[in-house]
């Protein structure tokens, strides 16, 4: 199978794109794979796959390789003699953030007819906005940790206890998320994710709570990874997470029982099917006396969550073996053709 990755993008998250694109290529060892690069100016380059690094992107480098035209069926190179399609059975979007996450990437894919793996529009749309995800999972039955919205005009009167965790409401990896410990830290917080955001979310933040990371699909049957607790001090960083995207390697399974898994894995099933059929997704849970809550959705994870998967490359074949086909609609012209003969018209 030759499978394109689609990555980078116009994001505060394009490097991690990139590091995730480059790991990717340890992981799939049975794989053909075509590199698309979008830069931040949302132009497209075909990346030689034997060449690819980092300082490739950091130098400016990827400018001399060939440019892209994203058209009907795929990714073409334009020369003299006309137009060469760049061959790949189907195509993993790995932008992380906007572009990528926002469903933007998913429009132009499903309107220029490429078979991809990555959410759907609608999904996209709900899972990159924290907010919205809040909403889709309470209406889906799965629990969700206690919030506040906050818009960047809004007056800051309400009341909390601390300490308290500031998020943007669309932005992954941790990016301007802030734990508060008392009011008067309160307001430079704020201002710091408004940087990023105009929308905010807080909510409590527990010490010492439990987290879980579920991954998984559906193609024909379910796929999910192993449950892990990942390790973290207070909170995962923009750095820690930064270097976690590399990871290649199966991490360890979360010591758990086999009640609390299936609840978590319930719950991940509730969100994923079937708003995020055709995609490879992870859920973060919180469990708080037993409670399983939906912390947020990862639509787009970090190397893909591959290090949470016994088999990712094997689960990776069978999505695109299985991937969810838009209806076709039939245009006929029958309304028209009843207006013209009804005026009676010919042509």
């Amino acid at each position: 199978m030759n499978l394109a990755i689609l990555f980078g993008g116009s994001s505060y998250e394009h490097e991690i794109s990139i590091v995730s694109a480059i790991t990717m290529k340890k992981v799939l060892k049975k794989t053909d794979i075509t590199y698309i690069f979008v830069d931040s100016n949302r132009e497209f380059y075909l990346i030689d796959t034997a060449k690819i690094n980092s300082k490739l992107f950091s130098s400016g480098e990827y400018k001399k390789s060939k440019k892209l035209t994203l058209k009907k069926g795929g990714f073409f190179i334009d020369g003299m003699l006309g137009s060469k399609k760049v061959p790949f059975d189907a195509l993993l979007n790995l932008i992380h953030g906007r572009d990528g996450e926002d469903g933007k990437i998913a429009s132009l894919l499903e309107f220029f007819d490429i078979p991809y793996i990555s959410p759907r529009v609608e999904a996209s749309v709900l899972s990159y906005n924290k907010l919205y995800t809040k909403f889709l999972a309470q209406n889906l039955g799965v629990d969700v940790v206690d919030f506040i919205h906050l818009n960047k005009n809004d007056k800051r009167e309400f009341d909390v206890e601390y300490p308290v965790i500031i998020k943007p409401v669309r932005l992954g990896s941790s990016i301007g998320v802030s734990i508060v410990k008392s009011a008067d830290e309160l307001d430079y917080a704020l201002d710091v994710a408004f940087e990023f955001d105009e929308d905010v979310l807080i909510e409590p933040f527990i010490e010492g709570i439990k987290e879980y990371n579920q991954a998984g699909c559906y193609s024909n049957e379910w796929q999910l990874s192993i449950v892990e607790e990942p390790q973290k001090e207070e909170f995962l960083d923009f750095e820690k997470k930064y270097m976690d995207f590399s990871r290649d390697s199966q991490v360890l399974q979360a010591d758990i029982s086999d009640e609390l898994k299936a609840k978590i894995q319930d719950s991940f099933k509730k969100i994923y099917d079937p708003l995020f059929k055709g995609s490879i997704i992870r859920c973060d849970f919180f469990v708080i006396n037993d409670q399983v809550l939906l912390n947020e959705i990862n639509p787009i994870p970090g190397s893909m969550a591959n290090y949470l998967f016994e088999d990712f490359e094997g689960m990776l074949h069978s999505l695109v073996a299985n991937l969810p086909k838009e209806k076709n609609i039939p245009v006929t012209y029958e309304y028209i053709h009843s207006i013209q003969s009804a005026k009676g018209k010919a042509n």
